[in-house]
């Protein structure tokens, strides 16, 4: 009797790194391949770019490995605020990703690992284009409660 052979099958994932500042309706982000503290520390990097020149960025985030870590690089530019374990409700960018799954990214089949990075990219790209509904879907009033602690994120 032969042995059957097994197909060795492979993964790939991407994850979306993504901030907005839901006062101004502004936005930085990357596909990355995983969640590491090197991933973090290029999303960091991503989003000091993109913070104004006389702002600063107040980052909220939950207390994921990669983003507590004595090893991730934080630019001058951004604070991280780490919010209490199992709430992530209360972070405005989680509201961005559950409109993006409930209209883009759901119930789909995807043809390839490029297609997955592709169906990203266009969710993350459709949503940022209107940034009337990054400050409508994203804004959180008690985290507003004065413009000081707007991120002045820049397009």
């Amino acid at each position: 009797m032969a042995a059957a052979r097994r197909r060795r099958r492979t993964s790939a994932s991407a994850y979306l790194f993504g901030a907005i500042c839901p006062a101004e309706g502004k936005r930085a982000a990357l596909v990355l391949p995983r969640c590491t503290i090197a991933a973090m520390n290029l999303h960091l990097a991503e989003i000091a770019r993109a913070v104004a020149a006389d702002a600063h960025a107040v980052l909220l985030l939950d207390q994921a490995g990669w983003h507590m870590s004595q090893k991730v690089l934080v630019p001058p530019n951004i604070t991280l605020m780490p919010l209490p374990p199992r709430a992530p409700g209360l972070n405005p960018v989680e509201n961005i990703w559950q409109f993006m799954q409930q209209n883009w990214l759901s119930n789909r089949v995807f043809t390839s690992h490029r297609d997955i990075v592709d169906h990203c990219c266009h969710a993350w790209n459709r949503r940022v284009d209107q940034p009337w509904r990054i400050m409508s879907i994203g804004l959180r009033n008690w985290a507003h409660a004065s413009s000081s602690t707007r991120i002045g994120i820049r397009a």
